[in-house]
């Protein structure tokens, strides 16, 4: 048991036997005297609906995988030598692949028993856009064992079609220092500072969105189950109804019987007497000192 193996084996889980296989892999850990590593597998954290998406992907579909990180090291290299003929066909496959890709997520979803829709499809999507961005994000999802989306914090600039990246423009010289410019500055600090706030958000948000998603799909499942328990027990009620009636039935038949058996015993007794009695009195009859 090494913890390798044990979160490959979970993060091939269902969402919703995560935390129970969780719990039973640490308990095995304990048995086993290895507190460390038991440990580490309690941190191990239950992954969202879009993230098992994700994972998901990369288990059932591993000849895309590296599909996709080819893709992001021709892209990042593209914009680092801001090479826009090359860039641009590149983006035509980026967009063309994350969509075919989210497409094909979802439908091993849907086949996994977990139907998902189009705002854990996006988040699917900025995983995969992540992973074009950033070599940590690709490395991340590669492995299998995402518990939320990426996010392409570190992305590409937007490129439009037909265009060429520009390069960087000569830094101007500080202008003079006019009135109101150190409160101008503090506004725009304080703007982006507003801006970073609102996308982390809506970043929360989302995932919060797709924890609720999940946990309404465990709770439908969990009504299916319990649906299907209560009608099982609505059966076993009926048969236990049924077979009642039959040991009670045979109970008074089994009282009928002894009943009947001690009647026959009592009239058997009754005839072994009135036989006895007949043979002796044969017997009288039948002795010599009878005749005298």
């Amino acid at each position: 048991m090494d913890y390798d193996s044990v979160a490959d084996e979970l993060y091939a889980l269902r969402p919703e036997e995560f935390t129970a296989a969780r719990a039973s892999a640490v308990a095995a850990a304990r048995t086993a005297g290895d507190r460390e590593l038991a440990e580490r597998i309690r941190t191990l954290r239950k992954p969202s609906l879009a993230a098992w998406v994700s994972n998901l992907l990369v288990r059932s579909s591993p000849g895309e995988v590296e599909p996709l990180l080819r893709l992001g090291e021709g892209l990042r290299q593209a914009h680092q030598d801001l090479d826009g003929t090359q860039l641009r066909e590149l983006s035509r496959r980026q967009h063309a692949l994350i969509r075919a890709l989210s497409l094909q997520a979802r439908q091993l979803a849907k086949e996994a028993g977990h139907p998902i829709g189009e705002s854990v499809q996006r988040e699917v999507e900025n995983t995969l856009h992540a992973v074009l961005a950033d070599p940590g994000a690709a490395e991340a999802w590669a492995g299998g064992r995402l518990a939320k989306p990426l996010s392409a914090a570190v992305g590409f600039p937007a490129t439009a079609e037909g265009a060429r990246p520009q390069r960087p423009a000569p830094t101007p010289a500080p202008a003079p220092s006019r009135p109101g410019k150190k409160e101008s500055e503090q506004q725009r600090r304080k703007l982006a500072q507003a801006r970073e706030d609102a996308e982390a958000a809506e970043r929360e948000l989302r995932e919060l969105q797709d924890e609720a998603a999940a946990a309404g799909q465990e709770v439908t499942e969990a009504k299916g189950q319990v649906d299907g328990l209560q009608r099982r027990v609505e059966e076993l009620t009926g048969e236990l109804e049924q077979v009642r009636g039959e040991h009670q039935q045979a109970r008074f038949a089994e009282r009928a019987a002894r009943e009947r058996a001690r009647t026959a015993d009592r009239r058997a007794r009754e005839a072994g007497r009135k036989a006895a009695t007949a043979a002796a009195r044969l017997e009288r009859l039948t002795s010599p000192s009878s005749d005298a």
